[in-house]
């Protein structure tokens, strides 16, 4: 079994910054891509940010230059520093990641249940 569990989300004014993180835990064997996506009210989930194994980033085009992923891979953890943070970031960030885990063939995307993010004053 993989879980991954996310924190550090929360209620902060325009302009402030967050730095949630998620940890993957379990009968792990190799991390790949990690990832982060997020979920406002009435609209579909999607990337935010993505970082794998070898260091590629990938962003968003509407959090570029104020979001950075990063990892620390002997703990399984991925981070994302949210700075410059607008009313339109709200919504529930999750992530995911590309897992290798014991007992299981190949690697399969586990996904956390998420961490609200309210950006408002």
């Amino acid at each position: 079994q993989v879980q991954l569990v996310e924190s550090g989300g929360g209620l902060v004014p325009p302009g402030g910054s967050l730095r949630p993180s998620c940890a993957a835990s379990g009968s792990i064997l190799s991390v790949n891509t990690m990832a982060w996506s997020r979920q406002a009210p009435g609209y579909q989930r999607g990337l935010v940010a993505r970082l794998s194994s070898s260091g590629e980033t990938n962003y968003a085009d509407s959090v570029k230059g104020r979001f950075t992923i990063s990892r620390d891979n002997a703990k399984n953890t991925v981070y994302q520093q949210m700075n410059s943070l607008k009313p339109e970031d709200t919504a529930v960030y999750y992530c995911n990641a590309d897992v290798q885990a014991s007992g299981r063939i190949g690697f399969w995307v586990y996904w956390g249940r998420g961490t609200q993010v309210t950006v408002s004053s």
